[in-house]
């Protein structure tokens, strides 16, 4: 059978290339089939597969804890809010179609922006400045380092090139546009083309604001270029109108999201944002140092700038969450893996020791205070001579000088005089400055390059003032093209210079470029001079242009067009209102100053009385008070309050960079925090420190009696006495309340005696030093803010005993110190930290500020201190009023001859059973007695004695004292 078969098909005789043949067209049918099956039958279901199976991990935002103050009351919160994210999440055929790509989406979102009114926020250290340069917004130093080193992508600011270290922000702008980073900018052969602009969106040029908006995007992006399906935020705050424009155009804007984000927000900010701080984007010194901790801080983690939001950053800062997603090869997201999703963690809730409304009435307090001194010492003059005076309490405030005012610390904006939509006033005065400055410019050009400059002494005062600027403020302080480290301070040029005034600012100048103090790559980064001749013509050419563009020099010429009456108070009050520092609407005043109905001079004292006004703006003497008030029993900051404050809230989140250059410009330091950092010397507080060290070391005891003639001249130049009749004898208890200069400083030149009598300036501040220890003035507070180093007097041992000497200490210092006082010797380490709980309110710590040491006294020492302090109140007339009994020391510190003398008051409540101590500084305050007056306001206020709306008026006090009896 098998042998048919086979002779069967010898017969067929088939050829092999048929049955290969035949083999192909079935494997061919078969193949049509499977593709027939896949893209007709079920190539929807496959496409739609292909889209699922793309994932990524996706962020889910935490939210930061609040602040509180003791009683629960909100300090800081969020708000919910909207930001746009951006992420690489592209496949891209060549770099040029990436950053085609990139570019073209970012456009076209960057104008969505610009059409809603909305901004990129970005942290990126470049900006346009106002002539349209390239300029660091930060000065030389750590920040700028890393900045470099992120830019050209250089782990360690060690690792850059001497040439990426030293780049230029008009250097690193090429850099970030071209081909090497961005492509954003590209010419020659490299550029691109009509059809490819078309293709992405792109303009044939970007405008400087447009490609630095690109820039700082792309370079956001960048910062995650090894994660890349990592979002980074772009913009934040955007409006609902960009929104909704983003989320129609989607699918044209690859890799941009609208997501839930948070703000920070600050109720009343202005009265504690001293305290709280701020939050902002982290650089990255501060990412580096807070992953140390905590690695999930992200490129755009918003973090705790200052206060006790950076204090409190880890328990404030919530942990992200996550979930799975899919996505299609857009970015879009189509599906959300449920079971993936791990829920983010809110931050912990801060409570802090504070009371917010102590906190704001004792801001009001001061502000009404400063206000009332500032009222009464404003003549209706030109001038004022204060070295016509002996006594700093007669120094007097010229009308002029507030007018003067209100150009010198920016209350109005000089410069939108010149701008189109400028008043016919501000025009006016433009056109007036302009004829002035011409004038003033063709006298400094011949001070500079004319043949006969004048020596400074010959100068009039109008242009030795316009010299010193230049020489002082602009070449040394500003610009630094004036070395002042390379100066030869024994130099007879810059002798004659500087103290004889003998010589010409050419000849100076002239001679310091040859001695090679000035800085010739400020002037010309080449440094292509020849000879000091050269260096000298082009340093002039230099300053001439820059005082064009100059605002600070402008201000002295409307300071000197206001004594000349060029221009007068009425235009620059009228100017308030020009620019909305003050409404018109339903303001009598304004038609009654244009009219002339109503003098510049009481239109000025009606809105200071009025705290339309404040003294914060005007930035006079005074301007500023502080006042810290602590538990007596438990060391914890009942108020901390610093005048004038900020508003936290527009340095928050979008940071506004105009108002915080304005804040860094302001003459009254906003920003300085006064109570925990501004420094002064004690005056006569520190007289309680020398009546123990003279109890302690036995110089003095009971029975002990010092007579007072008026003067110590025991020591050169002699020690005067406030009465300068003097107080004839006194004991310990009857010196404190007297605050007696010759009984303390007898108590000093006797701890500086030894067994013969010869006094030794060494042993006397060794004594002083050591009970100024005791009393911890020597170390901080523990206060959990920024706060200044205490100094002890190491000079002038005699008057130091009485406060002076080089003493220098905070409010918050000398809060700690009559603290101790009051309750007898413990010295706390004081807090702003209550305690802290989780999101839902359960306590995960309570903060009791430690004990930094126990001063043990004899119990009739510290009898003689409370007696004396209280005997102090009782004898000053501003506490006639006050309905209770209180306890305290006045204190008068001088700085300077030719400005008011800064008040001081340590004090606490009530005199035998203490409850709450403070201090309070008044810097230039005039007197002690005007420091007592808003000590007496507040423990009006504190301990309910009158009606609340009797204390916090809104208008400044009538009342002010010239009492300085210490």
């Amino acid at each position: 059978m098998v042998n048919k078969i086979r002779k069967k098909l010898k017969k067929l005789s088939i050829p092999r290339t048929t049955v290969l043949g035949i083999v192909f067209l079935i494997m061919a049918c078969v193949l049509v089939h499977k593709l027939f099956d896949l893209q007709i039958i079920e190539g929807e279901d496959y496409v739609n597969d292909f889209k699922l199976r793309s994932t990524k991990t996706r962020t889910l935002k935490s939210t930061r804890g609040n602040i509180y103050d003791r009683n629960g009351e909100v300090l800081a919160s969020n708000e919910l809010a909207y930001s746009i994210t951006l992420e690489d999440n592209g496949t891209y055929d060549s770099d040029r179609v990436k950053n085609l790509t990139l570019n073209g989406t970012i456009y076209k979102v960057l104008q969505i922006f610009k059409e809603n009114g909305d901004s990129v926020d970005v942290t990126f250290h470049i900006i346009l400045d106002e002539n349209g340069d390239y300029v660091f917004d930060v000065d030389e130093g750590v920040t700028l380092d890393r900045f470099r080193a992120d830019i050209y992508g250089k782990a360690l600011v060690d690792d850059m090139t001497e040439k990426e270290a030293s780049s230029t922000a008009e250097e690193i702008m090429d850099y970030l546009t071209g081909e090497e980073r961005f492509s954003l900018v590209l010419t020659g052969e490299d550029a691109y083309t009509e059809k490819e602009l078309k293709e992405y969106g792109l303009p044939e040029r970007f405008t400087q604001e447009e490609l630095m908006d690109m820039t700082k995007m792309r370079y956001a992006l960048s910062t995650n270029s090894f994660q890349k399906y990592m979002p980074v935020t772009v913009a934040t705050q955007v409006s609902n109108e960009s929104i909704a424009s983003i989320m129609e155009n989607q699918d044209e804007l690859q890799g941009v999201d609208v997501v839930e984000d948070s703000i920070r927000t600050y109720d009343n900010g202005l009265y504690y944002s001293s305290i709280v701080g701020y939050t902002g984007k982290a650089s990255s010194e501060e990412l580096e140092k807070l992953r140390e901790e905590d690695d999930s801080y992200a490129a755009d983690s918003v973090i705790g700038k200052t206060g006790m939001e950076q204090y409190m950053e880890t328990q404030l800062q919530g942990t992200d969450g996550q979930e799975t997603v899919y996505v299609d090869n857009l970015g879009k997201v189509l599906q959300i893996d449920e079971d993936s999703r791990v829920e983010p963690k809110a931050g912990n809730d801060v409570y802090l020791t504070i009371d917010k409304d102590w906190q704001e009435n004792i801001y009001h307090i001061l502000e009404q205070r400063v206000a009332g001194i500032l009222l009464s010492k404003i003549d209706p003059g030109k001038t004022f001579d204060v070295n016509a005076v002996s006594d700093a309490s007669q120094i007097r405030i010229p009308i002029y000088n507030v007018y003067n005012a209100l150009v010198a610390n920016s209350v109005i904006d000089i410069e939108h005089f010149k701008e189109e939509d400028a008043s016919e006033t501000e025009k006016n005065l433009y056109a007036k400055f302009q004829q002035k400055q011409q004038e003033i410019f063709d006298k400094i050009t011949q001070e500079l390059t004319g043949d006969s400059p004048k020596a400074y002494k010959d100068l009039d005062e109008q242009m030795q003032e316009y010299v010193s600027y230049i020489a002082d403020t602009l070449l040394t302080e500003k610009l630094e093209i004036l070395l002042s480290n390379s100066i030869d301070r024994n130099d007879e040029t810059y002798l004659a210079w500087e103290q004889e005034h003998s010589i010409s600012l050419q000849d100076y100048l002239t001679y310091a470029a040859g001695q090679n103090w000035i800085d010739i790559s400020k002037i010309s980064p080449e440094g292509d001079y020849l000879d000091s001749k050269e260096v000298y013509l082009s340093l002039a050419e230099y300053i001439t242009e820059y005082l064009k563009t100059d605002t600070e020099f402008g201000k002295l010429l409307y300071k000197y067009m206001l004594q000349e009456d060029t221009i007068s108070g009425t235009e620059l009050c009228t100017v308030l209102y020009d620019q909305g520092v003050l409404p018109k609407e339903g303001d009598e005043m304004y038609q009654s100053l244009v009219s002339g109905a109503t003098s510049a001079y009481d239109f000025m004292i009606s809105k200071i009385s009025s705290l339309e006004i404040t003294p914060g703006q005007l930035a006079l003497d005074p301007c500023s008070a502080s006042c810290v008030v602590t538990d007596v029993d438990t060391g914890e900051v009942l108020a901390c309050v610093t005048y004038p404050g900020y508003d936290n809230n527009r340095l928050a989140n979008h940071m506004d960079q105009e108002y915080f250059a304005k804040l860094n410009t302001d003459l009254t330091s906003p920003i300085f925090n006064k109570a925990t950092q501004q420094r002064t010397a004690p005056g006569s507080t520190f007289k309680l420190v020398s009546a123990i060290a003279g109890i302690e070391e036995d110089l003095i005891d009971d029975y002990s009696v010092i007579n007072c003639t008026g003067s110590f001249d025991l020591v050169q130049p002699p020690i005067n006495c406030w009465q300068k009749s003097g107080h004839g004898g006194l004991d310990l208890t009857s010196a404190i309340e007297q605050s007696c200069n010759v009984f303390f400083t007898t108590i000093g030149f006797m701890a500086g005696e030894n067994s013969e009598g010869d006094f030794s300036e060494t042993s006397s501040l060794e004594t002083l030093q050591t009970y100024a220890s005791l009393m911890d003035l020597d170390k901080k507070t523990g206060i959990e803010i920024t706060e200044s180093e205490p100094q002890v007097s190491d000079e002038f041992a005699v008057p130091s005993y009485i406060g002076q000497g080089t003493h220098l200490y905070t409010t918050s210092q000398l809060a700690r110190y009559v603290t101790t006082l009051a309750n007898e010797g413990t010295s706390f380490q004081l807090s702003l930290l209550d305690k802290t709980t989780d999101s839902k309110g359960k306590l995960i710590k309570d903060y009791t500020p430690g004990i930094q040491s126990e001063v043990d006294l004899p119990s009739k020492l510290w009898d003689y201190i409370h007696n004396g302090m209280r005997r102090v109140v009782q004898t000053h007339g501003e506490f006639s009023n006050l309905g209770m009994e209180v306890s305290g020391k006045t204190g008068t510190a001088e700085e300077s001859p030719t400005r008011p003398n800064h008040g001081l008051f340590i004090g606490y409540a009530p005199a035998d059973d203490p409850e709450v101590a403070l201090a309070i500084r008044i810097p230039h305050g005039y007197s002690s007695g005007n420091a007592c007056l808003a000590a007496n306001d507040i423990f009006k206020y504190i301990f309910e004695l009158t009606d609340e709306k009797n204390i916090i008026t809104g208008f400044a006090s009538s009342d002010t004292s010239n009492s300085s009896t210490d």
